[in-house]
Formats: C-alpha cells, structure tokens, sequence
C-alpha cells in the first residue's frame, strides 16, 4: 500500500498521541543560519525551546497543504520540491505532497544558488517550498526560477516578496483527505545522488520503495509503539527519513534535534526517554571525546531506557565500537549500509545479533539480494574483491531523464553500488574500497572534481588533485594536492583565502604542495596519492591516540 495510508491509519488508531517533537537547544529566528551552525551555540543543559504535534495535527497539516497544492493546479506526477531545515511541518509537508499524488523532491541544504537552480530543473519541479535560511540563495535565482514555479515560503518573519506565505495560503484549506488514488506503483519521490563529476543525478521512486523501506526498518530493529525515535540529521537525507520510517511504521513517537554538541543529544535523550538514536561517525566520536575528558558525565543524565544505537552513512572504525561498548554496555548496536538509489540504509546491515561482526557492513537487509561481481559482471567468489550489487523491492525506478546513467548502473533488476567489497566464509560482506572517488566526510558527500575545477582557476596552481584521507572523528577528509607553477610563490594561507567563497564542507581541510602524478592516458594517479599520503595521515592518527 501507498505510505500515505500508514498515516491514515495512525491518525485513526493514535490521533491524540503525540507524533513528532522538535527540540532547539536555543532559537535563532533573527539569524538565518545553517543547519550546522546550531552546533556552535554554547550548550546549555536544558533545551528551551520545544514544540509537539499529535498524529491528529501531523495528517490535518498534510491535507491542508495538499488540498492547497491540489487547489493551485497541482496534479498526479508533478514534483514539489523542499529546501527546509529540520521542523515539525518538514514531514507534514512531504506528505501532504505524497497525498496529491505529486512527488516529493527533498533538496540538500547546502545547495549553493546554481546547484538549486540545477536540481529544480533537472526533476521539473512545480513547486519549491523554502525557509527562512534560504530567501537570499533563493533570491539570487528568483528571476530565473519563478515563471513557471509557485515559490512558497515557510517561516517567521516577513514573506520575501518573490514568494507567497504558506500559513496564509493553507488558513483557509480544507483539512479532510483528499480524493486522490494512489498505488504502490505511482511515483513517489525523487532524491538526490551525485557522482564524482559534479552535479547531482535525480533518483527516481516508487511508492513501493518508500513502504519498503518503513517494514524493513521495523524488521532490523523491532520498533514497537513503546520506541521513540531521535533523529538528528537532516529530513532530506534518505537516512535520517527512512530510519524514522521504522517508528512511523508503528505509530511510535519521534524527536527531531537541532544541534548535534553531546550534550544536547544526551540532553534530548533523557527528557524525551528516547530509545533508539541513528549516529553519524563524527556524532559518536564527540559522545565518546565528551565522556573520556568527563565534559559530560553518564551519571548526569536518565539514560536507562536507550536500547539502540545504530550508525550509517559512512565506514565506522571497529575502535569506535569497542570503546562505546565500554561505556554503554547494554546497548544493542547495529550498522547500516545503502546508498539512496536503494532508499536510503538497510539494504545491507550488519543485524543487533551480529556484533561479533564489527568491521563487515553486514548481510543483505530484509527483503533483499546482495552479490559481488568482477568487472564483467560475474560473480565472484567468497573472499575475492569485486563490486557490491543489491536487489529488492526498494531500488530506484531510474535516474530520471537520463537513461543512459541509469543503464550503467541498473542490470537486470541489481543496482551496481560503486562500491568494491569482498564476502567472508560466514557470508558478511566488508568494504573494501569506492570505486569512484566520492569523499564521505561526516557522513556527507564531496566531490572531488568540483574542487579541483575551482582551484584550477588559481593563477598560480598548476595542477591539483583532491582526495580523500583518512579522519578519526569524520572518516575522512578532504586534502588537495597542489603544483605550483614554476616561480611562483603560493602558501596554504593564499588558499585558504582563495577557496573562502566555496561552501564550508567543500574547502579542503588539508593542503600539500607536491607535484600531481598523471598517468600515460593524462589522468591522475589518485591511487598513488592516497598510498603516500593516506598512510601518512594513518600514522599520524594512530600516533595522536
């Protein structure tokens, strides 16, 4: 069935039991802000700002704006996209989308203004939802993206001009269902995934996809009504959403967290009596850095009822684990791996029963086929290296408009992953290595290529490669290797002033001036370079714990 109806259903069975929460350790509606930022605020012990919705409130939001969007010409198969930091009407919102039978296109707040123009116009959007952190991203684009999008803006504060007010707009709408017929069929959604040539790549769903992913979460992890969920990474993220799907599975209790400093988590976990929470590496390692200077202290909080910890989205050091085993020893743990052209995490995981296995991503998720092939698509034996491919009910439709990527990677049913990976004799698999060049720093992408394209434009920089390295709290992170034109005169402080117009996540956090080895064919050998200065970074890491 259409995961509309498990809303439906909750509604009906919980209506007046609280759904959602959100928690903001301290509330900035003068500043706009990233998302990021909040974790710079000086924690403070207690969160102060907190809102609640029940399940009766969560289904009568989404029919207003769905009844709204259906009212303004909205129709089965256009797309809506949201560019909202996390709140308590982000999920009411992208479900008032799915309930016009409309897709919902959620975008990466990082997007800087051309990577926003670009995504709404590779998906077609009709609709663009924004908040408040974004009206000058949106206004530097306004002209180019209104004349045929409805631009509405969600938020405190003055409506920008160039969009219309989303309170206003859904006043006067009606809160009943609307009469649209869904099927698992239908599409669904639309994410984003990029590879390391620069922009993303539009990851088409099913709704089949979607419920998929709510009954194999719920089937790893055995959320019950008795469960509530913290979530801490961003709503658009197919991670932090299909991770909740197990709980809005079964009528359980979330809690969004802005802020990602140890003690608001330990803080949200004990006022809210959460018992599940999904960490990113970084996340964990803060926890664990915070408990060994005793900055925090477990004793300071209630944290008895927490049961599962479970970690996604990048490799996790098996040293992370044994060391939160030490201080949460009843905690059951498990390890998640997808990618979001399988709906996010669980095609592959590691299972709570499983901890023996610290180190493998796991074993393939609930419902699905996982295999590793060589380079002409055999599969290979146990213990041999190859690319890791999955199959299920939750794959990805295609890429949309763009069938020649989608068959690159779509064969015969099976998603190749990019991924290269080996199977033990108990039938774990291990990563082994990418086979792209995507860095995963914190749990995000980096894509080599467009840093080396903006450092390329340097005056002084001959040739730069950009890879990624090894981190103990990040995973990895980003260096550029840089040659100097001959006679010419460049220092680290030259490029980090050069490189302050990028993003913050895309600025190399490491710079070493070398030489750049290419191969005979002019491409560069970024296998050498990680040799030589991922061993490097290795030992160093190893020497500072």
């Amino acid at each position: 069935m259409p995961i509309t109806e498990i809303l439906e259903r909750n509604c009906e069975l919980y209506g007046s039991d609280v759904c959602l929460v959100e928690i903001n350790p301290e509330r900035r509606d003068t500043k706009r802000v990233t998302w990021k930022e909040y974790s710079l605020i000086e924690p403070s012990h207690a969160p102060h700002y907190r809102r609640e919705i029940t399940w009766d409130v969560f289904n009568e939001k989404a029919n207003r704006f769905a009844n709204l969007l259906l009212n303004r010409g909205v129709k089965k198969g256009d797309k809506v996209a949201i560019l909202m930091m996390n709140c308590l009407e982000w999920l009411p919102i992208y479900f008032g989308i799915l309930k016009t039978g409309a897709l919902a296109v959620p975008f990466n707040f990082r997007y800087a203004p051309d990577e926003i123009e670009y995504c709404l116009s590779l998906a077609e959007t009709d609709v663009l939802v924004f908040g408040p952190e974004f009206i000058g991203r949106i206004e530097e684009i306004a002209d180019s993206i209104i004349e045929r999008r409805m631009l509405i803006y969600y938020g405190s504060g003055e409506c920008p001009t160039f969009a219309e007010d989303y309170n206003e707009l859904t006043a006067d709408c009606s809160s009943t269902r609307p009469d649209v017929s869904l099927t698992d069929d239908d599409n669904a959604a639309i994410y984003f995934s990029s590879g390391t040539t620069g922009f993303p790549k539009a990851i088409l769903h099913k709704h089949r996809s979607l419920m998929h992913s709510c009954i194999a979460e719920q089937a790893h992890h055995g959320q019950t009504r008795d469960d509530i969920f913290l979530s801490l990474a961003p709503l658009y993220h197919t991670g932090a959403k299909m991770h909740w799907f197990g709980s809005f599975y079964v009528g359980a209790k979330g809690v969004l967290l802005k802020g990602t400093e140890p003690k608001y988590i330990l803080d949200a976990i004990s006022a809210e009596k959460c018992t599940i929470v999904w960490l990113l590496v970084p996340w964990a390692q803060d926890i664990l850095s915070a408990l060994d200077s005793s900055e925090e202290r477990i004793e300071d909080y209630d944290l008895s009822q927490w049961r599962l910890m479970h970690v996604g989205a990048q490799p996790v050091p098996q040293s992370l684990i044994r060391r939160w085993k030490e201080y949460f020893p009843e905690h059951s743990y498990d390890t998640n791996y997808g990618l979001s052209e399988s709906t996010g995490p669980g095609c592959v995981h590691l299972g709570v029963e499983n901890i023996h296995k610290i180190g493998a991503i796991g074993i393939p998720g609930y419902g699905w086929e996982a295999k590793i092939i060589d380079e002409d698509g055999n599969e290979v034996s146990r213990g041999s290296v190859g690319e890791l491919c999955v199959k299920g009910p939750a794959v990805m439709d295609c890429y949309y408009n763009d069938p020649a990527a989608t068959a690159d990677v779509l064969k015969d049913g099976w998603l190749l992953t990019g991924d290269m990976a080996e199977q033990d004799e108990d039938g774990f698999y291990f990563l082994v290595d990418r086979k792209k060049d995507v860095i995963i720093t914190g749990g995000e992408n980096i894509y080599p290529v467009q840093i080396e394209n903006f450092l390329s434009g340097h005056p002084d920089i001959k040739d730069v490669a950009v890879i990624g390295l090894p981190d103990k709290r990040l995973g990895e992170i980003s260096a550029a290797i840089i040659e100097v034109e001959k006679g010419r005169a460049v220092t680290e402080e030259n490029i980090n002033d050069f490189c302050h117009s990028l993003p913050r996540y895309k600025r190399p956090r490491k710079i070493i001036f070398a030489d750049v080895p290419r191969n005979a064919t002019g491409k560069i050998e970024k296998p050498k370079l990680r040799s030589i200065y991922g061993a490097e970074a290795l030992v160093s890491a190893q020497t500072r714990e």
